[in-house]
């Protein structure tokens, strides 16, 4: 390849992204500018991948961590072939187009995972190259290596900063996943100016202490520089930073390597500047010379060829393995056992009963035996979050086909981790911590709900009933909030058979993450079918019904305690067992009138946190709209109102 053609190419990236903020006179030119040759070595020279099928199964993975640089990725989109059109591109930020400000996942073809809340990409990465080595360990065999990608990343200051990013970046180097390689765009500039404001460590010890390979490129336009340290990377089994030297806005003579690169368009004065010092015509706007498009265009031939002799490699491994490799293309297509329901336990009516952590442990290990995919751990806490498979190894750097994980206490990390092996394909992953820490890992849920990533989310100690350790751990608000966020089931389960239907519930949900929250204490066992996919049933009537009772999780037995009272008192009492707002919402109308019927407005629900959101369903509310305390749960319960008699005395009051 001509010089010529090379830097032109490089040059067509940058100032389609810098054409396409112009036009929209919105968006980030700074980062596209200043990576392009980056971009251009990583895709042009080592991304196995196929515009035609974004999805293929053997592809490497890019991801821009740095999403705000948005059109950087959209450029190479179009140009290498993907669904993505020129207009695209015009319509940059726009009304109903798919070139968002930041990718999102689902909606741009060829975008992996969304990027734009600093730091995600990088641990979204993490997690690909997870389930990665994962599904290699287990599936590959000697000399049919079908499981062998690369996770390819271009990561910024703001993402090193980002604490996510340490905490990933800590677990990677421990488990000495090779599969990563992230190039760095070192431009020492962050919104507020240079680096040097806050941002003054050692990047590079910094991360040979995780256990990561760093190499260094002095210069980020060293095309040939940044294609052997790939190389090394690639043979290194340790995940490796490549420092790339750059200059952010490159070329822009004005505004070059400073802030006013960043997150601003450039204004037609610089940008016409910017094409006259790097020779680049002025006009028309989004230019792309042909011999440009017809090599960026050869991706995809590339693809097709790349794709094909993986599927005959496949294809030869199925014969020569075929149970393994009908199981591998099973999980690969997403698509589970047909009778992997018939594992979940049953548990007939006890008033002892167990904790639903307990029962949820119990379900993963029924259901790990038909699912082998289904795989996770917890921040630290396995032993009471009850998430481990018995009999299955720990997933380490010496034994990578373990499920059981060790995420240690990294909650953030954790999360966007579960959302990188999620949406990488072929397991299904879960993580664990108790409720009140769902903080610690917002931004990771959001982003699953908003992409529509189907991570499973285990929350134990999910109320005031965990007791002596008080206030700082126990969940008040957790619930509502998490509630607040769109696309997220959230599960409070009643009893072990609501927790069973829960699981059921969350492995066949792929269209979103779900929360199950779950209790400490030990909670009485209902004898129920427990419809729990409905959000909400009828869980006795007695007598006819003059009041609703309603409660979720641990208070579910409460209010059935408070209604046979009530019955015993002549009462006519429907309790409705209310594991799931956002599956309630769901059902027809008919069903919603048939729980609830508009006639029986003497309504009270029970949950052990805050009340808002329940003035929905309910006339009033027993909940916690303040802090715990500490001491044991019994006592908890009984200060804060949550027993037979204040229930009924409440409900006398309907």
């Amino acid at each position: 390849m001509s010089t010529d053609l090379q830097s032109r190419a490089i040059n067509t990236i940058r100032f389609l992204s810098a054409d396409g903020v112009q036009k929209a006179n919105s968006g980030h030119p700074g980062l596209p500018m200043g990576t392009a040759a980056m971009a251009y070595t990583i895709w042009t020279r080592h991304l196995r991948h196929n515009p035609r099928n974004p999805k293929w199964s053997g592809r490497d993975r890019f991801v821009l961590s740095g999403g705000h640089g948005s059109m950087l990725l959209y450029s190479l989109l179009h140009l290498t072939g993907y669904d993505v059109s020129l207009d695209d591109l015009k319509n940059f930020r726009q009304w109903g187009s798919i070139t968002p400000g930041h990718p999102e996942y689902g909606l741009t073809p060829g975008v992996e995972v969304t990027t734009g809340p600093l730091g995600q990409g990088f641990a979204n990465g993490v997690g690909m190259a997870i389930a990665a080595v994962h599904l290699a360990a287990t599936f590959n065999q000697r000399g049919h290596e079908i499981i062998d990608p690369f996770i390819y990343a271009i990561v910024t200051d703001g993402d090193l900063m980002e604490g996510v990013a340490s905490e990933a970046a800590s677990l990677a180097g421990h488990l000495s996943l090779g599969r990563l390689i992230y190039l760095y765009d070192d431009n020492h500039i962050s919104i507020d100016g240079s680096t040097d404001l806050a941002f003054t460590e050692d990047r590079a010890v910094r991360f040979r202490s995780y256990g990561w390979q760093v190499l260094r490129v002095e210069d980020g336009n060293d095309v040939e520089a940044i294609d052997k340290a790939i190389q090394e990377a690639k043979a290194e089994p340790r995940p490796s930073l490549i420092m790339c030297r750059t200059i952010i806005g490159f070329g822009a003579p004005h505004r070059q390597g400073t802030q006013k690169a960043h997150g601003e368009p450039l204004g037609d004065e610089e940008l016409n500047a910017a094409k006259d010092n790097l020779g680049w015509p002025k006009e028309p706007r989004f230019l792309i010379p042909e011999d440009v498009l017809e090599f960026y265009r050869k991706a995809v031939e590339k693809g097709r060829e790349l794709e094909f002799d993986w599927k005959m490699r496949f294809d030869a491994y199925k014969r020569l393995h075929p149970a393994l490799g009908a199981e591998l293309q099973r999980r690969l297509e997403g698509k589970l056992p047909g009778d992997w329901k018939t594992a979940l336990p049953g548990y007939s009516a006890d008033p002892k009963g167990l904790s639903t952590r307990v029962a949820s442990g119990q379900a993963i290990n029924a259901l790990a035996p038909k699912l082998p995919e289904l795989l996770g751990g917890s921040a630290d806490l396995a032993p009471s979050n009850n998430t481990k498979i018995d009999g299955a190894a720990d997933f380490q750097k010496d034994s990578y086909s373990g499920r059981n994980f060790h995420f240690g206490v990294r909650e953030h990390a954790m999360g966007s981790i579960v959302n990188g092996m999620a949406v990488f394909g072929g397991v299904i992953p879960y993580g664990a911590t108790f409720l009140v820490f769902a903080d610690y890992m917002r931004p990771a849920i959001r982003l699953a709900a908003l992409s529509h990533y189907p991570s499973i989310f285990i929350f134990t100690h999910d109320s005031v009933g965990l007791g002596e350790d008080g206030p700082t751990h126990q969940p008040i608000e957790q619930l509502t909030s998490l509630r607040l966020i769109p696309n997220l089931v959230v599960l409070r389960p009643a009893d072990a058979n609501e927790t069973a239907a829960a699981w059921r519930v969350a492995v066949e949900r792929r269209n979103g993450p779900t929360v199950l929250a779950l209790t400490r204490q030990n909670v009485p066992t209902l004898e129920t079918r427990a419809p729990v996919e409905k959000g909400a049933y009828i869980l006795k009537d007695f007598g006819t019904p003059e009041m609703i009772l309603m409660a979720s999780g641990s208070e579910v037995g409460l209010i059935l305690a408070a209604a046979q009272s009530l019955a015993d008192e002549g009462r006519g009492v429907r309790v409705v067992s209310f594991p799931s707002w956002e599956l309630f919402e769901k059902q027809d109308e008919a069903y919603r009138e048939l729980v609830l019927p508009k006639r029986l407005q003497k309504r009270l629900a029970v949950e052990a946190g805050a009340t808002l959101g329940w003035e929905r369903y309910a006339k009033s509310v027993i909940g916690i709209d303040h802090y715990g305390a500490s001491a044991p749960a019994k006592v908890i319960f009984e200060k804060f109102g949550f027993t037979v008699e204040n229930v009924v005395a409440k409900a006398k009051e309907l």
